[in-house]
């Protein structure tokens, strides 16, 4: 499920002032190879690069990218591995390596000084890339900074971040959502006593539904990021070096709080402190950002063949999600429940409104083909194709296909929806298992590594009850191109 944020404001003049958060995606050339890079923008005036924490992605900030807005032009990619961007090519990165990669993005997006925010494993990877290049940064601005013991390093090893695969049942599902409903009672997470009660427990699904569709999107990735932030080492720099100026806060009940007194002395320039909440914590990392932050003097660098285009209509106003190349003429839109995930490389696709990275409707999805038409032409204008094809829609009844996956306190849409997919390789309509409905498949199609994409797929797809009764009242020439 995607979301679409706008900040809205005036200013002296009275004129209504419209912040959009826009997605984009950049193939850089790094150290071991290509790999592709996603990255969220909101706001204008001096940089901020943004760096999120681990399990995460870049979508954990589109709420302080809209508070920011006003003051700032906010960057926040994906870190490798993470959210929509590549993994790193080695088999065993450390932090060195990911701090590299963010150095790699500044420069392959033509910022060469910035300023920079991270908030815990996101301060871990900022503070290593600015000890390895400090040509790169203005300031930091942190949000806690772990100083682990002997004793709480050994806490996280592997039993912290356990292998993340899926397996043929969903059972990884079960694990993987109370594993993140949890961290938010006890920390670290396995450890379950009273003393390591969180202050900030909740049982809110929502929230734990947004971290879950994270770990989906990083599968054992996941490992390699935590990982090489874990096992990095806590050498704040000398008193007597010199560096951008860094300021590191943590506020109550933050378990990083504490690491505030385990800091010890630090360079001219850095600074820490404890603060009461985390509306405190972002003010203050604000104001110290807008000391440093620099303008922005250049286009930012963005990819040719694969991104996500704003689209207004009379009835929808977001990001729709595409990809292609200049020889495709035709472009394919899945079927209901589907993405682009989902179809070959090299063909020119698009995710339609509530399907995969694409923004949803606001309110109700419509159930009739205009509405659908009017942005899909329009993204088919945009990449100047000649024409639309659609996947096949699934037998079946529309009502009965696309059971209700909104989250639940117990995680158990997520169940529902693995059973969903593995059981449409056998019966057509999967809700019907019998003789006369059985359909001849190849077993590789419910390897669990494919069903998994299918699985998160579905679960993003918030619209395709409505996709799906639309497409069936279309008529075979409603795609064609308008004269």
């Amino acid at each position: 499920m995607t979301k679409r944020y706008r900040l809205v404001e005036s200013n002296l003049s009275g004129q209504i002032i419209v912040h959009h958060i826009s997605r984009h995606f950049l193939t850089i050339t790094g150290t071991d190879g290509p790999r592709r890079v996603h990255y969220r923008k909101c706001g204008s005036g001096p940089v901020v690069l943004m760096v999120h924490q681990s399990p995460r992605s870049s979508a954990e900030y589109e709420g302080l990218m809209r508070d920011w807005a006003p003051y700032f032009t906010c960057i926040a990619p994906d870190t490798p591995g993470f959210g929509q961007s590549d993994p790193l090519a080695k088999s065993d990165p450390d932090i060195n390596d990911y701090a590299d990669a963010i150095v790699e993005f500044a420069d392959a997006l033509g910022l060469e000084r910035v300023a920079a925010y991270g908030f815990h494993s996101g301060a871990i990877i900022l503070v290593t890339a600015l000890k390895r290049r400090p040509d790169v940064f203005t300031c930091i601005a942190a949000g806690g900074y772990a100083i682990w013991t002997p004793e709480e390093m050994a806490i996280f090893g592997e039993r912290y971040i356990p292998p993340f695969l899926p397996s043929s049942y969903g059972e990884h599902l079960t694990w993987m959502w109370n594993r993140i409903l949890e961290q938010s009672w006890f920390f670290p997470w396995f450890d379950v006593r009273d003393q390591t009660r969180l202050s900030g427990a909740h049982d809110d699904p929502r929230r734990v539904h947004d971290i879950a569709m994270e770990m989906l999107d990083a599968g054992d990735a996941y490992r390699l990021g935590y990982g090489a932030v874990l096992r990095a080492p806590r050498d704040i720099p000398p008193p007597d070096a010199k560096t951008p100026p860094v300021l590191i806060s943590a506020y109550d009940g933050d378990p990083l709080q504490a690491h505030i007194d385990r800091l010890g002395s630090m360079p001219a320039g850095w600074d820490a402190c404890k603060l009461a909440n985390i509306q405190d914590h972002q003010d203050m990392s604000r104001d110290f950002l807008q000391r440093h932050a620099l303008p922005l003097t250049a286009q930012l660098a963005e990819d040719d063949f694969q991104g996500f285009l704003r689209v207004e209509t009379a009835q929808f106003c977001g990001l729709i999600h595409w990809r292609g190349s200049p020889a495709d003429r035709v472009m394919l839109v899945p079927a209901p429940g589907r993405s682009i995930d989902l179809v070959d490389d090299g063909v020119m696709a698009m995710d339609p409104p509530g399907h995969g990275l694409s923004d949803g409707w606001t309110g109700n999805a419509p159930i009739i083909w205009g509405p659908w038409y009017d942005v899909i032409d329009q993204v088919r204008e945009h990449g100047n194709r000649t024409s639309v094809r659609h996947e096949a829609l699934p037998e079946g009844d529309p009502e009965r296909l696309y059971p209700d996956l909104t989250p639940d306190r117990h995680g158990t849409y997520l169940i529902r929806a693995w059973s969903v997919v593995r059981a449409q390789h056998f019966y057509a309509p999967w809700y019907e298992a019998g003789r006369a409905t059985a359909r001849a498949f190849d077993p590789v199609e419910v390897e669990p590594h494919r069903l998994a994409l299918e699985h998160r797929a579905l679960i993003k797809a918030s619209a395709a009850k409505a996709f799906h009764i639309a497409l069936s009242e279309r008529r075979d020439d409603d795609d064609q191109p308008r004269l």
